[in-house]
Protein backbone atom coordinates (compact mmCIF):
# COMPACT_ATOMS: atom_id res chain seq x y z
CA UNK A 1 0.00 0.00 0.00
CA UNK A 2 1.22 3.60 -0.41
CA UNK A 3 1.05 7.05 1.01
CA UNK A 4 1.50 10.63 0.00
CA UNK A 5 2.75 11.96 3.04
CA UNK A 6 4.06 15.51 2.32
CA UNK A 7 3.85 15.28 -0.92
CA UNK A 8 6.20 12.35 -0.79
CA UNK A 9 5.18 8.45 -2.37
CA UNK A 10 5.48 6.11 0.77
CA UNK A 11 5.73 2.97 0.35
CA UNK A 12 3.84 0.91 3.72
CA UNK A 13 5.14 -2.34 4.82
CA UNK A 14 2.74 -4.97 5.59
CA UNK A 15 3.50 -5.40 9.22
CA UNK A 16 2.43 -1.62 9.43
CA UNK A 17 -1.28 -1.98 8.07
CA UNK A 18 -2.18 -2.48 12.01
CA UNK A 19 -0.65 0.19 13.37
CA UNK A 20 -2.30 3.49 14.40
CA UNK A 21 -1.28 5.92 11.89
CA UNK A 22 -0.49 8.34 14.40
CA UNK A 23 2.50 5.57 15.98
CA UNK A 24 3.64 5.36 11.88
CA UNK A 25 4.15 9.16 11.47
CA UNK A 26 5.89 9.80 14.26
CA UNK A 27 7.66 6.59 14.97
CA UNK A 28 8.33 5.03 11.71
CA UNK A 29 8.71 8.39 9.54
CA UNK A 30 9.88 10.66 12.19
CA UNK A 31 7.15 13.18 11.95
CA UNK A 32 6.39 14.28 15.52
CA UNK A 33 4.61 16.74 14.51
CA UNK A 34 1.14 14.92 15.74
CA UNK A 35 0.63 14.40 19.40
CA UNK A 36 -0.50 11.33 20.37
CA UNK A 37 -2.74 13.17 23.78
CA UNK A 38 -6.37 11.96 24.37
CA UNK A 39 -6.53 8.42 22.57
CA UNK A 40 -10.10 9.06 21.71
CA UNK A 41 -10.31 11.89 18.96
CA UNK A 42 -11.65 14.25 21.25
CA UNK A 43 -8.60 17.00 21.50
CA UNK A 44 -7.49 17.68 18.09
CA UNK A 45 -3.51 17.04 18.92
CA UNK A 46 -3.30 14.66 16.20
CA UNK A 47 -5.04 16.50 13.66
CA UNK A 48 -3.25 16.27 10.18
CA UNK A 49 -4.75 17.17 7.03
CA UNK A 50 -5.98 14.26 4.19
CA UNK A 51 -6.82 15.26 0.77
CA UNK A 52 -6.86 19.35 2.63
CA UNK A 53 -9.49 17.76 5.68
CA UNK A 54 -8.83 17.59 8.76
CA UNK A 55 -8.33 14.19 10.45
CA UNK A 56 -7.78 13.11 14.48
CA UNK A 57 -5.74 10.32 14.01
CA UNK A 58 -5.19 9.01 16.91
CA UNK A 59 -7.71 5.98 16.85
CA UNK A 60 -7.33 5.36 13.15
CA UNK A 61 -5.05 3.28 11.54
CA UNK A 62 -2.26 2.85 8.78
CA UNK A 63 -4.40 1.08 6.64
CA UNK A 64 -7.33 3.54 6.78
CA UNK A 65 -5.85 6.20 4.15
CA UNK A 66 -4.36 3.84 1.36
CA UNK A 67 -3.74 6.13 -1.55
CA UNK A 68 -4.60 9.20 0.36
CA UNK A 69 -3.00 12.35 0.51
CA UNK A 70 -1.51 13.55 3.78
CA UNK A 71 0.14 17.11 5.05
CA UNK A 72 1.47 17.04 8.74
CA UNK A 73 3.23 20.00 9.92
CA UNK A 74 6.66 19.48 8.57
CA UNK A 75 5.05 19.49 5.33
CA UNK A 76 3.19 23.24 5.76
CA UNK A 77 7.12 25.17 5.70
CA UNK A 78 8.89 25.33 2.88
CA UNK A 79 11.71 22.84 1.72
CA UNK A 80 14.44 25.12 3.28
CA UNK A 81 12.45 25.58 6.36
CA UNK A 82 10.84 28.71 6.48
CA UNK A 83 8.15 28.68 8.15
CA UNK A 84 4.34 29.21 6.21
CA UNK A 85 3.06 32.65 6.70
CA UNK A 86 0.19 31.19 9.09
CA UNK A 87 3.31 29.51 11.33
CA UNK A 88 5.02 32.65 11.11
CA UNK A 89 1.44 34.27 12.25
CA UNK A 90 1.50 32.08 15.07
CA UNK A 91 4.82 33.04 16.09
CA UNK A 92 4.39 36.74 15.74
CA UNK A 93 0.78 36.85 18.04
CA UNK A 94 2.12 35.25 20.66
CA UNK A 95 -0.28 31.96 19.62
CA UNK A 96 2.25 29.21 20.64
CA UNK A 97 3.08 28.56 24.39
CA UNK A 98 3.27 24.95 25.08
CA UNK A 99 3.53 24.04 21.94
CA UNK A 100 1.71 20.73 22.23
CA UNK A 101 -1.97 21.60 20.64
CA UNK A 102 -0.22 24.12 17.79
CA UNK A 103 0.41 21.52 14.64
CA UNK A 104 -3.29 20.40 14.77
CA UNK A 105 -4.49 23.94 15.65
CA UNK A 106 -2.39 25.33 12.73
CA UNK A 107 -3.66 22.30 9.76
CA UNK A 108 -7.08 22.75 11.00
CA UNK A 109 -6.78 26.58 10.43
CA UNK A 110 -4.76 26.40 7.11
CA UNK A 111 -8.15 23.98 6.25
CA UNK A 112 -10.19 26.67 7.43
CA UNK A 113 -8.15 29.60 5.26
CA UNK A 114 -7.94 27.12 1.98
CA UNK A 115 -11.91 27.16 2.08
CA UNK A 116 -12.65 30.45 3.71
CA UNK A 117 -10.05 33.34 3.27
CA UNK A 118 -12.12 36.12 4.04
CA UNK A 119 -13.25 34.86 7.52
CA UNK A 120 -14.99 36.89 10.35
CA UNK A 121 -13.68 36.71 13.74
CA UNK A 122 -16.58 34.61 14.60
CA UNK A 123 -16.25 31.77 12.03
CA UNK A 124 -12.45 31.83 12.76
CA UNK A 125 -13.88 30.56 16.34
CA UNK A 126 -16.46 28.16 15.03
CA UNK A 127 -13.54 26.41 12.92
CA UNK A 128 -11.23 25.87 15.89
CA UNK A 129 -13.40 25.08 18.40
CA UNK A 130 -12.49 21.22 18.59
CA UNK A 131 -9.06 21.80 18.93
CA UNK A 132 -8.30 22.47 22.81
CA UNK A 133 -5.46 24.35 23.79
CA UNK A 134 -4.61 24.93 27.78
CA UNK A 135 -2.41 27.96 27.47
CA UNK A 136 -3.01 30.84 25.10
CA UNK A 137 -6.82 31.44 26.19
CA UNK A 138 -7.41 30.88 22.28
CA UNK A 139 -7.46 34.71 21.41
CA UNK A 140 -3.99 34.95 20.34
CA UNK A 141 -5.03 31.78 18.06
CA UNK A 142 -7.66 33.90 16.68
CA UNK A 143 -5.11 37.03 15.84
CA UNK A 144 -3.01 34.56 14.11
CA UNK A 145 -5.44 33.12 11.66
CA UNK A 146 -6.66 36.59 11.38
CA UNK A 147 -3.03 37.82 10.27
CA UNK A 148 -2.72 35.01 8.07
CA UNK A 149 -5.73 35.17 5.96
CA UNK A 150 -4.33 38.05 3.41
CA UNK A 151 -2.02 35.35 2.54
CA UNK A 152 -4.56 32.97 1.63
CA UNK A 153 -7.19 35.44 -0.36
CA UNK A 154 -3.50 36.73 -2.25
CA UNK A 155 -3.42 33.01 -3.29
CA UNK A 156 -6.86 32.29 -4.17
CA UNK A 157 -6.97 35.77 -6.48
CA UNK A 158 -3.16 35.72 -7.68
CA UNK A 159 -2.69 39.27 -6.33
CA UNK A 160 -0.35 40.23 -3.83
CA UNK A 161 -1.55 40.29 -0.15
CA UNK A 162 -0.38 43.93 0.15
CA UNK A 163 -2.42 45.04 -3.43
CA UNK A 164 -5.45 43.07 -2.29
CA UNK A 165 -5.77 44.86 1.19
CA UNK A 166 -5.20 48.34 -0.78
CA UNK A 167 -1.47 48.89 0.04
CA UNK A 168 0.53 49.10 -3.30
CA UNK A 169 3.52 48.82 -3.76
CA UNK A 170 5.42 51.61 -3.59
CA UNK A 171 6.70 51.73 -7.54
CA UNK A 172 3.07 50.86 -8.53
CA UNK A 173 1.67 53.20 -6.04
CA UNK A 174 4.36 56.29 -7.13
CA UNK A 175 2.94 55.32 -11.08
CA UNK A 176 -0.70 55.78 -10.11
CA UNK A 177 0.37 59.27 -9.00
CA UNK A 178 2.63 60.56 -11.73
CA UNK A 179 -0.77 59.36 -13.79
CA UNK A 180 -2.97 60.89 -11.77
CA UNK A 181 -1.18 64.02 -11.68
CA UNK A 182 -0.57 64.32 -15.78
CA UNK A 183 -4.79 63.56 -16.27
CA UNK A 184 -5.44 66.79 -13.79
CA UNK A 185 -3.24 68.66 -15.36
CA UNK A 186 -3.49 68.33 -18.75
CA UNK A 187 -6.08 70.74 -21.08
CA UNK A 188 -9.62 69.96 -21.47
CA UNK A 189 -9.95 68.03 -24.76
CA UNK A 190 -6.09 67.01 -25.05
CA UNK A 191 -5.01 63.67 -24.29
CA UNK A 192 -1.63 63.33 -22.39
CA UNK A 193 1.27 63.24 -23.68
CA UNK A 194 -0.39 64.79 -27.22
CA UNK A 195 1.32 67.41 -29.51
CA UNK A 196 -0.42 70.95 -28.31
CA UNK A 197 -3.55 71.67 -30.40
CA UNK A 198 -4.46 67.88 -31.01
CA UNK A 199 -7.75 66.90 -29.86
CA UNK A 200 -8.45 63.25 -29.45
CA UNK A 201 -9.88 61.18 -32.45
CA UNK A 202 -13.57 61.36 -32.43
CA UNK A 203 -14.73 57.38 -31.37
Amino acid sequence: MKLFVNGKEIEVPAAAMEKRIVEFLREDLDLTGAKNACDVGACGACTILVNDEPCRICIKLVKDFGGQRILTIEGLAAPDGTLHPLQQAFVDRGAIQCGFCTPGMVLTAHAFLLQNPRPTREQIRHAIFKNLCRCTGYQQIIDAIEQAAPHYRSVASGISADVEDGILPSGMASDISKRSKLATASPPGRMPGSPAGRRPAAT
